[in-house]
């Protein structure tokens, strides 16, 4: 059973349905211009560790095992910045352990950012020591959810399937963090596209760990016609970026309106902010 959380109580959340929520809507022109973007960031957390330099992998390695007092203030501030996003996908997240202070990074955040629905997915259980995954945080109240295990050479990958409605429609939002390795990449990628291949509206979001062309030309992805910002920039290493690993990826049904990589080095990534509207759909004939 697949769980979305509000900040104060619990509910479920049907899994994700193959029916478009107004489907009498499905056929009518759409004035885009009437509906405001969905206002969407991604940011990898690194479970609120700061990094600033290649050496402090291994000088500040412990904070991954241990818990510090700047990972609170890191969360403090990785609150204040999400606070004015519709959706955020969140990667590297824990989600209760003696690293976090038992605190469940993903509620902690929804709560101080005045979040309604909230998930934190569990990709790794180690016990007191980790509870290693990703999150997300929704203003908009989900039509569904789907907690989903990705396949690779490693276990420990997952991805987040999300309904939401949008312009008298729905989008499919799926939030993931990607392996290093190709080819587990590309089994990932191979699964997720089999999930959506049949859906009208897409967004794929997260860190992806590879370039957006190698994700476009050279993966599975390509089969879907997703597209990227027209420019994309780098957000990897934070301190100094030059590889741009983390992205946003739309259907060619809906447009990226704004794209920025934001300046908050709170982590060994930047975050990544877009807005996403829907294209006018043609009047019928």
């Amino acid at each position: 059973m697949s769980w979305a959380r509000r900040a104060e109580r619990s509910c479920v959340v049907d899994p994700v349905a193959n029916q478009p929520l107004a489907q009498q809507l499905q056929n009518e022109p759409l004035n885009t211009a009437a509906v405001a973007p969905l206002k969407l960031l991604s940011f990898n957390i690194q479970v609120g560790i700061k990094t600033s330099a290649y050496r402090q992998y291994f000088t500040k390695g412990w904070k991954h095992v241990l818990p510090h007092v700047s990972r609170g203030k890191n969360l403090s501030r990785i609150a204040d910045l999400v606070t004015g996003y519709d959706l955020v996908s969140l990667q590297e997240i824990d989600g209760g352990s003696i690293r976090s202070g038992f605190v469940n990074q993903v509620e902690y955040l929804s709560q101080v950012a005045g979040f309604p629905y909230w998930y934190a997915q569990l990709n790794r259980d180690l016990g007191p020591i980790a509870q290693h995954g990703n999150g997300l945080l929704s203003r908009i109240e989900p039509i569904g959810l789907e907690d989903h295990k990705l396949p690779g050479i490693i276990p420990g990958r997952g991805a987040v399937f999300m309904r939401l409605p949008y312009a008298g429609d729905e989008i499919v939002v799926v939030m993931l963090h990607l392996s290093l390795g190709k080819q587990s990449r590309d089994r990932q990628l191979a699964y997720v596209a089999e999930q959506v291949a049949h859906e009208r509206q897409v967004i794929v979001m997260g860190d992806m760990n590879t370039p957006v062309s190698t994700l476009l030309e050279d993966s599975p992805l390509k089969r879907l016609n997703l597209q990227p910002a027209e420019t994309v920039g780098p957000t990897y290493p934070a301190w100094e970026p030059s590889l741009a690993l983390d992205h946003v990826l739309v259907s060619d049904n809906l447009v990226i309106k704004d794209y920025q990589v934001l300046n908050c080095r709170v982590s060994d990534h930047l975050p990544i902010a877009v807005e996403v509207a829907a294209r006018a759909r043609p009047p019928v004939q």
